[in-house]
């Protein structure tokens, strides 16, 4: 069910590069659940349960170094 949310429509792909790049964003982001999510957050305005969260950000360095590749080949980052 996770794969079919994933690809039932468009995604917008981006790479953040910044100090506390990931801790901001995931701050932003909110709770993997909404429910539990803090007003004004992403999840809070936009997810329709855990499953469908709206957003997904990487959780640390490495993983983020990983996931990247999914989107990108490297020649597009600058």
């Amino acid at each position: 069910s996770l794969t079919t949310f994933m690809s039932s429509g468009s995604i917008i792909a981006l790479v953040l590069e910044k100090q506390n790049a990931i801790a901001d964003l995931r701050k932003l982001m909110g709770a993997t659940n909404p429910a539990n999510a803090e007003e004004g957050t992403i999840r809070k305005k936009f997810a329709g349960s855990i499953e469908e969260n709206a957003i997904h950000g990487s959780d640390a360095e490495d993983t983020a170094a990983f996931e990247i590749g999914y989107f990108f080949a490297g020649l597009e980052l600058i």
